[in-house]
């Protein structure tokens, strides 16, 4: 099985790309994983909010397989605890899926295309966070989730 990040825009502050980097360097023990940056849509003047999470549906729709489970990472989506969610990701290991792809949209969200597609989606907090924070945060907690499948001692009961 192979698990994707799907992030919109790039991570432009260092410390954040470093520590997402460490993460993602752990999770490559445990499974086949990586981050798949889309560009982000400028915006200008007149380019409504609307537009550009149109065009970044596109581009979006563009990385996705049609046998791939698509997860969003949305403020709307089931909240998990570290334990429940690493049952999650056992679940969908067991299940003979290849790949699930996790998805963190623009500063706008989804775009309307993106929820009708893919009814999958998980909220990380009720909280807002900037999107590069959201990607580190992720990270962790996959990570977070191997360990408990794995039984390391990371994640201490």
């Amino acid at each position: 099985m192979e698990i994707q990040l799907l992030c919109v825009g790039k991570t432009d502050r260092s410390f954040w790309h470093d520590a997402v980097e460490e993460y993602e360097k752990r999770l490559r023990y445990f499974i086949k994983f990586s981050i798949i940056y889309i560009t982000d849509v400028k915006s200008y003047k007149k380019t409504t909010s609307r537009k550009i999470k149109e065009d970044e549906a596109k581009l979006i729709f563009q990385k996705i397989k049609s046998e791939d489970v698509v997860i969003l990472l949305d403020e709307k989506g089931k909240s998990f605890s570290s334990l429940d969610f690493s049952k999650e990701v056992e679940h969908y290991m067991v299940s003979g899926n290849k790949k699930i792809v996790f998805i963190i949209g623009g500063a706008f969200g989804f775009d309307d295309t993106i929820y009708e597609k893919f009814s999958k989606k998980m909220c990380l907090s009720t909280m807002t966070f900037s999107h590069q924070m959201v990607r580190l945060f992720f990270c962790e907690q996959l990570y977070r989730a191997f360990t408990i499948i794995n039984n390391h001692p990371y994640h201490n009961n």
